[in-house]
């Protein structure tokens, strides 16, 4: 049976973390469209080029960049039997573009609700390693060594997307456009809201039991 979870919250409140557990328990695929759109951004594709205009200013990325490189990916043989979706859809016209491709049978939208001032601290405090992509909390989760990879001994840098005044634009913007999805999704009867901002291993049981009693 072909199992899609997609995973909704505004940035920050751990959607990659929980995608990549979720996929180790259920052999799914974690697709990230931020990861996808990097992607192209680093291989300076043609767009990646238009993406990254928006992606350093906080904005998001217009919807037929986005939906473009996401539906080839969820083509390829490892989505056959399900697949992770983190960070689409962000609006509405995105997730009824998905619908002409997924039925929404097989979906279930989990949305994972933390507070600004929570975001702010977690993303503000984010380093990632430009050389391997480990990334580190300076609170949570500091490098052994203050700038420096412990994996690898690479240059830790602070993505421009992780500003304090980036991320306020980001949350602003998703409260604006993003959060009518939940309306959206609950009234199609597959939204469950489970919180972001606690333990981990809390959040991913709370999914699959959700998972496990909702067929």
């Amino acid at each position: 049976m072909k199992k899609i979870f997609i995973l909704l919250g505004p940035p920050g409140a751990g959607k990659g973390t929980v995608g990549e557990r979720l996929g180790e328990i259920f052999n799914l695929p974690l697709i990230s469209t931020g990861d996808l759109l990097r992607e192209n951004v680093k291989n300076k594709t043609d767009l990646g080029i238009k993406a990254k205009e928006f992606m350093d200013k906080g904005q998001l990325v217009p919807d037929e960049i986005v939906v473009s490189i996401l539906l080839k990916r969820i083509k390829e043989k490892d989505c056959e039997y399900g697949f992770i979706l983190d960070g689409f859809p962000r609006n509405i016209n995105q997730a009824e573009i998905l619908e002409k491709f997924v039925t929404i049978d097989k979906m279930k939208v989990i949305y994972l609700k933390a507070d600004d001032e929570f975001l702010i601290n977690r993303l503000s405090n984010r380093r990632i390693c430009e050389r391997c992509g480990t990334i580190y909390h300076l609170i949570n989760l500091p490098p052994k060594v203050d700038g420096i990879c412990d994996k690898c001994g690479g240059k830790l840098i602070q993505r421009d997307d992780d500003k304090e005044e980036v991320i306020r634009e980001r949350l602003s913007i998703y409260h604006n456009l993003t959060s009518p999805l939940l309306d959206y999704y609950k009234r199609k009867k597959i939204l469950f809201t489970v919180r972001g901002d606690g333990k981990l291993e809390d959040t991913i049981g709370k999914i699959i039991e959700i998972d496990r009693n909702n067929g």
